[in-house]
């Protein structure tokens, strides 16, 4: 997102991931090449770790199977991961991308093995959040300047003596450490272990009126549900996360961009215009990511559910 890391996987296991294909994770054929169409090949999607991306992968590999007759292999791989693959051939698509320009700078301006693809539509934003009840009861909790005047109450027995600020995934890329300690904070940052964990985190915290400071982001479909409520760092201005160790602001607002290898923007594939075509809403990704996450479709029934309803959306998408 940035989602830039704390959980930063060594760069041996990072190449390792991508040479055994995504070791550890679900690799998922979404649909098989149409003898009509099989111009379209085969097209390899990174899918990051939170339902959103999942939601964005589901609605693209789905069209890109029934309308166009492509072969698509969804990857299941961290964020630097996904972007390691371009140079190798295993990636072809990142279809949400949080920032990075650490990793732009790497693989588009100097390995010259990945373009920018145009923006998704989605307007990510990142930060700490705290439940409803807590806001409602304590409202100068959101400026963080009073955070350590409450720093006891967030203490856990994975804090040790300190508040915690629960993450989630620890692949996220994420400037919390640095702004704990930037900001000299009486906190400590603990990971939930997953998006799902989490969110679970908020939900019982919402439910049991329990103490809860965390990092959240949108579009996320558990807003709706729960409404978290922003807690103001120090604004964001230009460049004032430039260097990851001195982060003291909040995280900047992100128009999320598609990134894809250079051999598939030049291929010729029908898959490439659909991706390049690809545009929706925060709204769109959260009912995709809400039939996943809660009502339990699998990927192609959700993507079945909003292509069905959306025929205006994404027909704009296949035409030349």
């Amino acid at each position: 997102m940035s989602r830039v890391g704390i959980g930063r996987f060594v760069a041996v296991l990072a190449v390792g991931a991508l040479a055994l294909t995504a070791c550890g994770s679900k690799i998922e054929n979404s649909g098989s090449t149409s003898p009509s169409k099989a111009a379209c090949g085969t097209v390899n999607i990174a899918v990051n770790p939170w339902v959103g991306y999942q939601a964005d992968a589901a609605v693209i590999a789905y069209i890109a199977t029934k309308e166009l007759g492509c072969t698509v292999t969804k990857k299941n791989l961290t964020e630097e991961v996904s972007w390691q693959g371009f140079g190798t051939g295993a990636v072809d698509v990142v279809l949400e991308n949080w920032g990075h320009p650490d990793l732009k700078k790497t693989y588009i301006d100097e390995q010259k093995v990945a373009v920018e693809y145009g923006l998704t539509g989605n307007k990510g934003i990142i930060g700490w959040y705290v439940p409803p009840w807590l806001a409602q009861e304590h409202p100068d909790i959101t400026d963080w300047n009073n955070l350590n005047k409450y720093a006891d109450k967030f203490k856990t027995s994975e804090s040790g003596g300190k508040g915690q600020l629960l993450l989630g995934d620890p692949s996220f890329v994420t400037n919390d450490e640095a702004l704990v300690k930037n900001l000299k904070l009486d906190f400590k940052v603990v990971y939930a272990g997953s998006e799902a964990a989490l969110i679970q985190a908020f939900r019982t915290a919402e439910q049991q009126k329990q103490w809860m400071i965390g990092y959240f982001y949108e579009p996320q479909w558990f807003l709706s549900e729960v409404k978290l409520v922003h807690v103001n760092l120090p604004a964001y201005t230009e460049g004032c996360d430039a260097d990851p160790a001195k982060v003291a602001c909040d995280y900047a607002p992100y128009d999320l961009d598609k990134i894809v290898s250079k051999k598939f923007a030049d291929s010729g594939s029908p898959a490439a215009a659909l991706i390049k075509n690809f545009q929706w809403t925060n709204e769109h990704q959260n009912a995709v990511a809400l039939d996943i996450a809660v009502n339990k479709l699998s990927d192609d029934d959700a993507a079945k559910k909003w292509v069905e309803a959306n025929p205006d959306v994404w027909q704009a998408w296949i035409k030349n």
